[in-house]
């Protein structure tokens, strides 16, 4: 065969090998880059108004956040009973204080409470109890155990400052710890150290959670892009983000002083205010 037309020859076969992988090529569907969600600043006035539509879908579903609330106080007064029960009842302050960090895994169910009167849809305990079930084998699973593992660090720098400054001793009741932290100079040096890192901790998992938890219950997204979403939350408002954190928390604390039994009412409120207050920062699918 001449040169000239073997080469025509291969061209042509070349062509025609091609052009299948070609037109498969523009038949194949475009991956589409889901875009992250996207935040707006909000104000003290969100944060009040979120408050105010929190308070009215507790009014308009107690049960709901009585139940969850319940739940959670119980939760708190078993934590408190098994440290006495195991002889370290010193430890039932800093135990107390890390179950506040759990609050925004317990309030799923009442976010699902709030969606739903929100859409318009069917609110019932197998609908709310359905949703939870199925959203904590997804991602919402994977921000319950960071959650819980802040929870244990938390722990156990309670118990490294009271080796590094209280000694290695052991107090035989709360009211001899106690009596240790409020009266000696150690004692307050691990009160303060102790408080200092315990605001971080509690600051470092509400930037991560505050948004991420109504976040993954709402949208198909997965957790970190739920955390790095909570977190541009904070950082876009910090004044009034870091306002509401401090808001939480010391509800939570005077509502865990009786007993725990201020949470029944206070959780749910908080929860639902969550909620909208998430619907207020993450703005809506375009």
């Amino acid at each position: 065969m001449p040169k000239g037309v073997a080469m025509n020859h291969h061209e042509h076969a070349v062509h025609e090998t091609s052009l299948p992988a070609a037109v498969a090529d523009a038949a194949a569907p475009a991956v589409v880059r889901r875009s992250d969600p996207q935040v707006r600043p909000v104000t003290v006035r969100d944060i009040v108004e979120a408050l105010a539509a929190g308070l009215r879908d507790f009014q308009a579903a107690p049960l709901y956040g009585l139940a969850f609330g319940a739940l959670y106080a119980i939760g708190g007064m078993l934590i408190v009973y098994c440290a006495f029960a195991a002889g370290v009842g010193y430890l039932a302050y800093p135990l107390a204080a890390g179950f506040a960090l759990v609050g925004p895994f317990i309030a799923v169910g009442l976010y699902e409470v709030s969606r739903r009167r929100e859409t318009g849809e069917p609110l019932s305990w197998s609908a709310v109890l359905r949703t939870i079930w199925a959203q904590g084998h997804r991602e919402l699973g994977w921000m319950a155990f960071v959650t819980l593992f802040v929870f244990i660090v938390w722990m156990y720098q309670v118990r490294l400052l009271i080796a590094l400054m209280l000694g290695l001793r052991s107090f035989t009741s709360l009211q001899e710890f106690l009596v240790v932290i409020s009266t000696t100079p150690e004692g307050w040096l691990f009160l303060i150290i102790g408080h200092a890192v315990g605001a971080a901790l509690s600051l470092v998992l509400f930037s991560l959670t505050v948004v991420s938890f109504p976040l993954l219950l709402d949208r198909d997204v997965d957790c970190v892009t739920a955390m790095i979403t909570s977190v541009r939350a904070v950082t876009t408002s910090p004044v009034p983000m870091i306002g509401w954190a401090a808001t939480v928390v010391l509800l939570l604390l005077v509502a865990s002083l009786p007993g725990f039994l201020g949470l029944v009412v206070v959780l749910p409120v908080l929860g639902h205010a969550t909620w909208h207050l998430y619907r207020r920062i993450v703005l809506p699918i375009a």
